[in-house]
């Protein structure tokens, strides 16, 4: 039997109340004066909970926005999580995204730069804490979490999936870590295994939001199941049986596909592998020079990025390296709550998102302008650390 838990929840918080939601709602209609307002439908749950056999299963269900990830959806999961923990007739966690499109393709960041633009940072602290707090849990899960990935993975999609102990993707996978491109860094647990990829790969990840497939995903341990996505329906439906987790999603495995950045990965370990921004885009302006179109295309993509954000996510990632994934999430809380009191967030989202010009203004405009001891300050420890247990 299927026990569903429609659960309407907020961009800011968890579940509504029914005094709420007519605020909630994108606007009031007024056709004519004097007409009596007649609001918008109540909107869809944006997580739908269910049981399914012996599954738990999250739906992340806001497909109009590419299932972006908000404070209200990560209040409804953390207790749920909790719950199914405990539950002995829960064997295994499935996680989806609504829709063709996408997984989730991030944090729902349009919210938290209308508060930081309003002055309120403090207000969007939270959301990141309970975030990370989330992160951490769905890393130290003691039951498998299969995460299907049937399209777009990025920011916090990537938290919501990559820490379980199964990644599930499809042909439609596209995977990035895009956030130096507005002015934010890479987070939701990005510090711990980016570093862990070979060959500098995480770092060139980090430093260029350059977005790869399946087949890459598949060799580099991203993913840990291809599967055709006509059988993801299948496969989710599969999985609420007693058949063990490893067994069904052997059954539906096909063979990943190319890897395109094989070609590439001498180059970028010489070049990523260098100490410092200066030192990397030396690097590939030789490589550049020699006649290299991926060392000039990396080039081109870096130079459009925030150069701070650029600054802190090499940074992040060399700590990285030698953290546990308790620590990197505190380290990444820090970071996150400078970042929301400074320039370029704010900066790059207005860009891309609010008025769409694509031209960002950052501060300071370029890598050689960087104060070190500006970067160096995201990391200071915080009067109210992130604390995980």
């Amino acid at each position: 039997m299927t026990v569903l838990k429609r659960m309407a929840v907020s961009r800011y918080g968890a579940a509504m109340v029914p005094s709420r939601r007519l605020m909630l709602y994108e606007r009031l209609r007024w056709p004519n004066e004097g007409d009596v307002p007649v609001s918008e439908p109540a909107p869809e749950p944006e997580v739908l909970i269910e049981r399914r056999g012996t599954a738990g299963v999250i739906t992340l269900n806001r497909p109009k926005a590419l299932n972006a990830l908000t404070h209200g959806m990560v209040r409804a999961i953390w207790p749920q999580m909790l719950a199914w923990r405990d539950d002995p007739a829960v064997t295994r966690v499935v996680i989806q995204g609504a829709g063709e499109r996408a997984f989730c393709a991030g944090g729902d960041i349009r919210a938290l730069y209308d508060l930081g633009k309003a002055g309120r940072v403090a207000e969007a602290r939270p959301f990141w804490r309970e975030e990370y707090t989330l992160n951490h849990l769905l890393k130290t899960y003691p039951k498998p979490i299969v995460a299907l990935l049937n399209g777009i993975v990025m920011g916090g999609g990537v938290g919501m999936s990559f820490h379980g102990s199964h990644r599930v993707a499809s042909e439609k996978l596209m995977f990035a870590m895009p956030e130096v491109g507005i002015g934010f860094f890479p987070d939701v647990g990005a510090s711990w295994f980016l570093p862990r990829l070979p060959d500098r790969i995480g770092t060139y990840l980090a430093l260029t939001g350059a977005r790869i497939g399946l087949g890459d995903a598949v060799a580099l341990g991203l993913v840990t199941h291809a599967v055709a996505s006509a059988s993801v329906p299948a496969v989710a439906e599969a999985l609420a049986s007693p058949e063990p987790v490893d067994a069904v999603l052997t059954r539906h495995a096909i063979p990943a596909p190319p890897v395109p950045l094989q070609e590439h990965r001498a180059l970028i370990r010489d070049v990523f592998g260098e100490d410092s921004l200066g030192a990397i885009v030396a690097r590939l302006s030789q490589a550049a020079l020699g006649g290299s179109v991926f060392a000039s295309e990396t080039l081109e993509t870096m130079r459009t990025k925030s150069p701070t954000s650029l600054a802190i996510a090499l940074e992040q990632v060399r700590r990285g390296r030698s953290l546990s994934f308790a620590e990197a999430m505190v380290m990444e809380y820090r970071i996150v709550c400078r970042i929301a009191e400074g320039h370029d967030f704010y900066e790059g989202v207005r860009a891309a998102i609010i008025d769409k010009d694509q031209k960002p203004l950052w501060l300071p405009a370029s890598i050689e302008a960087i104060d070190p001891r500006a970067i160096a300050a995201h990391f200071l420890p915080l009067p109210d650390d992130l604390i995980l247990g």
